[in-house]
Parts: C-alpha cells; sequence; structure tokens
C-alpha cells in the first residue's frame, strides 16, 4: 500500500515545496517591483536596481520592467502523464509611463501568458534542449505576441528571468 502511496505523493510534495520556495523568494508587490525596477538595464548596471543618481522611477517614456510577482507553473504532459513541471519567471518590458496600468492588468496578462506556455508545451516546446537560443526565442515571441493581445499597453519585451524544469 506504502509503495502506491509514494511514487503519487513525492512529485505532490516537490511541487508544493516548489510552490513554497517560489512563494518565500516571491518578489514584492507591484508598487514596490515599479520603482525597483523603474530603470533601464543599462542605467542600473544589472536591470534588477534604480537608476543611477538615487531615482527610484525612470523619468516618463523611459524603460520600466513590470516583473509578475508569482511564478508560472506549466505541467509538461506526455500521452496522459504529468512528466515534468516547468517553472518560469517572467518580467515585461514596458514605459514607465505604463507600468501602474500594467499592474492592473497583471490578471488578464498572466492568464495569455499562461495560455501561451501552455500551447508552446504541448507542441513539443520545452523538449530535449529547451534552452538552445533558437527555443527561447521563439517562447519570447510567442510570449510577446500573448501580452500585446491581451492589452493595449506598450509591451516591447517578454524577459525570461528564470527557467527551470522539474522532474514530476
Amino acid at each position: 500500500m506504502i509503495r502506491k502511496i509514494i511514487p503519487l505523493a513525492l512529485p505532490v510534495l516537490a511541487l508544493v515545496g516548489g510552490a513554497v520556495a517560489g512563494d518565500m523568494l516571491r518578489a514584492p508587490a507591484p508598487d514596490a517591483v515599479a520603482s525597483e525596477h523603474a530603470g533601464t538595464p543599462e542605467a542600473a548596471g544589472d536591470g534588477h536596481g534604480a537608476a543611477p543618481g538615487g531615482h527610484d522611477a525612470a523619468p516618463a517614456g523611459e524603460a520600466a520592467w513590470f516583473q509578475f510577482p508569482t511564478q508560472f507553473f506549466v505541467p509538461l504532459v506526455r500521452q496522459g502523464d504529468l512528466q515534468d513541471v516547468m517553472i518560469l519567471t517572467l518580467t515585461m518590458q514596458t514605459d514607465s509611463t505604463s507600468l501602474g496600468a500594467l499592474a492592473k492588468k497583471e490578471h488578464s496578462l498572466r492568464d495569455a501568458m499562461l495560455r501561451a506556455l501552455m500551447i508552446h508545451a504541448n507542441t513539443g516546446g520545452f523538449d530535449g534542449n529547451f534552452t538552445a537560443d533558437r527555443n527561447l526565442a521563439t517562447l519570447r515571441e510567442g510570449l510577446l505576441r500573448a501580452a500585446r493581445a491581451a492589452t493595449d499597453l506598450p509591451v516591447s519585451a517578454v524577459l525570461i528571468e528564470d527557467i527551470v524544469r522539474q522532474p514530476g
């Protein structure tokens, strides 16, 4: 009996552990993200800090970054069985004047991005060497199309900050 339960319980425990760890590493609220990611990657050095000179927000019209506050979990199902789970952290580039409005549309954007991730997974995009440049370029293009279709706000790029395949 226990031998039947263990193979079912381990993936569930791994998924819960990943979710808890993701929550611990979770980004701050969108308002805090807006001020933290307001500088351009070139201006901030690594793309994650404030603009130089002590300014917390980029001047109007400059690049700004919206990071989804939670990770995306994409199940990889083959022949009806859960094989693996892809875990991704995504950020979108917009302009500083649209950052607040973009944060208000987080739910519809998240739905569109998850839909694009599921399509990518179901068409084999995460099979084999999913980190090859051409595979990541295809994924970014699909995510950018999904983001632009979900909002009329300017989204100029989708960044994949973290990507990992966790065995199911």
